[in-house]
C-alpha cells in the first residue's frame, strides 16, 4: 500500500509532498538495494565521516524527480558541498534568498550505511521564503514513511503522531550524536553527554540525526541534541517535531532557522530544563562556533 493511499488527507500527483514521498521512497529503496555492495570509501572531513558512490547515486535521483515537477525551484544537498561549517554556511547563503528551496539529505548515517548497521534514512524538506513546509524523512530498513506538512500534522504509516509525555528529564530518554569535529565541536558534545547521562533515564545514539528528530515526534524519543549538525540533517525533523506538538530550537533556547546547526529538540515539556542542563554543562556550542 503506497503512503498516498495511507495518509488522511488528500495527495495530488504534483503536490510538493507527494513529490518529496516519491522521491524519498524511490531513492530509500535504491539505498537498499545497494546495501553490502560498497567496497570504495573515500574519507570525507574525518575517518568516521564515510561518504559512498550511494549518496551521490541518491541525490541525483531525487533532484532528477524535484526537478522533474517544480523545474524553477532550488535545491540545497549534502553532495556537492565542502565537509566543514563554513562551506555549509556558505552553501545555504547562497540559495536563501530563493522563494521554494528543496533541502535534502540522501542519506543521513552514511558510516551505518557502510557498516551494515540499519539506522539511516533519506531526509528532503521543502522551505518556502525560508520557512519549512514540508518534511519528510524515510527510513528504508524498516519501510517507515514520516510525513508533515506544515498546520497539518505529522504522519507515519498515515497515523497522527504526537510527541512523548515524559514531564522531567529524569524520565527521558534522550538521543544524541558524535560529531566529526575531534578537537572543536566533539569534545563540545561529550561534555553535554558526561553532564546529562547521570540525569536522565538513559541516552541513545543512533547515528543518524534526522531519524532522531522523526523519534521525538513519534514519541519514541523525549528529546534529542547535538553539536555541528547542517541544514539538511535538521530541515524536515524540525517540521516534523513541531507539527507534532513539540519545540526545537537552538541548544540555548533560541528559535530554530535553517541557519542552526547545534540542535536541541523535545516534546516540549522538558524543553527548559534540557536547554538549561547543556548551559550548565558549557555544551551548547554556542561560545565554540
Amino acid at each position: 500500500m503506497n503512503q498516498e493511499d495511507k495518509t488522511p488527507y488528500v495527495v495530488t500527483s504534483k503536490s510538493y509532498t507527494a513529490v518529496a514521498i516519491n522521491a524519498a521512497s524511490k531513492a530509500g529503496e535504491w539505498i537498499k538495494s545497494r546495501l553490502g555492495t560498497v567496497k570504495q570509501l573515500n574519507t570525507k572531513s574525518a575517518v568516521s565521516d564515510l561518504v559512498t558512490e550511494v549518496d551521490k547515486g541518491a541525490e541525483q535521483m531525487i533532484r532528477k524527480l524535484i526537478f522533474t515537477h517544480f523545474p524553477d525551484h532550488a535545491l540545497l544537498g549534502e553532495e556537492g558541498v565542502e565537509p566543514g561549517p563554513e562551506a555549509s554556511a556558505k552553501a545555504l547563503e547562497k540559495v536563501a534568498e530563493e522563494e521554494y528551496l528543496w533541502i535534502v539529505d540522501p542519506v543521513d548515517g552514511t558510516t551505518n550505511y557502510v557498516h551494515g548497521f540499519p539506522f539511516f534514512s533519506v531526509s528532503i524538506a521543502l522551505a518556502h521564503k525560508g520557512e519549512v513546509i514540508v518534511g519528510v524523512i524515510y527510513d528504508p530498513s524498516r519501510d517507515e514513511m514520516f510525513v508533515a506538512e506544515k498546520g497539518k500534522g505529522a504522519y507515519v504509516h498515515g497515523k497522527r503522531m504526537s510527541v512523548s509525555g515524559e514531564t522531567g528529564l529524569e524520565q527521558s530518554l534522550l538521543a544524541t550524536g558524535f560529531p566529526v569535529g575531534r578537537d572543536s565541536t566533539l569534545p563540545v558534545n561529550m561534555a553535554g553527554l558526561a553532564y546529562l547521562a547521570p540525569r536522565v533515564r538513559n541516552i541513545r545514539s543512533g547515528g543518524s540525526a534526522a531519524l532522531h528528530l522523526a523519534y521525538v515526534a513519534a514519541g519514541r524519543l523525549t528529546g534529542f541534541w547535538e553539536i555541528g549538525l547542517n541544514a539538511w540533517d535538521i530541515a524536515a525533523g524540525a517540521l516534523m517535531v513541531t507539527e507534532s506538538g513539540g519545540q526545537i530550537t537552538d541548544t540555548a533556547g533560541n528559535p530554530y532557522t535553517l541557519g542552526v546547526r547545534h540542535v536541541a529538540a523535545t516534546n516540549g515539556a522538558v524543553h527548559a530544563e534540557l536547554v538549561q542542563a547543556l548551559k550548565e554543562a558549557s555544551a551548547t556550542g554556542l561560545d565554540s562556533k
